[in-house]
């Protein structure tokens, strides 16, 4: 589904898929829509009139993340084959197929100057894969248990994931060695991303908190996280500890939060985030 992000109305309804989807991304022209379902396909949607351009089979299992590359011509996914596939966003041809995980590719993604292709897995490792080519150049070893999440920063020198094992890892990619180990969550970390200059990283956990890290040293700079109430009305409310009045935005009209699944900075000027659970 598409939705109208100002007034919650819903614009467009994309129907296609035949299982679970998993994975949602805009191109960089807001043009179109790619999806990634249980139902092993990919699918390039219209996003003004709903239409299906594409559906992309070649994955034997769920594909459980895909992402446009920068320019908007390319088409990247993760499956539960192990596999993680770059396809032409315009033919739809099958153009590089990336071996070498040992687990269920849960994220990936492009790296600015779409040189470059991440990848993390269920086998504990992240990847990080020549485009072009589709070789191998870095195992980053690290984690100790499933890789949900990870993301390049806006300069493509660092990437950022998060895990199972409630940390957070930021890496150098081309020395291919851990930066900084972020410990605070208490559940696993389903979703991480780096500011648009690059200065933070924000985390979304099962602990049902957003936390937002200083990138450089490390230190947690706020850790967001809800406090139930009720109304007289029988319905949830969420009270949030606001300590900056320019924090307000983060959090107006939630009315429930169970688990973050999903988070990300905005690349407008106000810096705030998008939150999905």
């Amino acid at each position: 589904c598409i939705w109208d992000a100002l007034t919650g109305d819903l614009v467009k309804e994309l129907n296609g898929h035949t299982d679970w989807v998993w994975s949602v991304a805009f191109s960089p022209d807001g043009k179109q829509v790619v999806s990634g379902s249980r139902d092993q396909s990919v699918c390039i949607w219209d996003a003004l009139t709903g239409d299906l351009i594409k559906e992309l089979n070649g994955h034997t299992g769920s594909v459980l993340s895909v992402a446009f590359s920068p320019d908007g011509k390319q088409v990247v996914s993760g499956s539960e084959d192990q596999s993680v596939c770059i396809w032409d966003a315009l033919t739809g041809d099958h153009v590089k197929e990336l071996n070498g995980h040992t687990g269920s590719v849960w994220s990936v993604a492009f790296s600015p100057d779409g040189k470059r292709v991440v990848s993390g897995s269920s086998d504990q490792l992240i990847c990080i894969w020549d485009a072009l080519t589709g070789d191998l150049v870095k195992r980053l070893s690290g984690h100790t248990d499933w890789v949900w999440s990870v993301a390049f920063s806006p300069d493509g020198k660092q990437v950022v994931s998060g895990s199972n094992d409630q940390s957070v890892h930021i890496w150098d990619v081309l020395a291919g060695v851990l930066v900084k180990e972020l410990n605070g969550h208490t559940d696993s970390v389903w979703s991480v991303a780096f500011s648009p200059d690059g200065k933070q990283v924000v985390s979304g956990s099962g602990d049902c908190s957003v936390c937002i890290w200083d990138a450089l040293t490390g230190d947690l700079v706020k850790e967001l996280k809800e406090q139930s109430f009720t109304t007289s009305t029988g319905k949830p409310l969420i009270s949030k500890t606001i300590e900056n009045a320019s924090d307000v935005h983060l959090w107006l009209d939630l009315l429930t939060i169970w688990t973050f699944t999903a988070v990300a900075f905005r690349t407008d000027a106000f810096s705030s985030l998008y939150t999905q659970h």
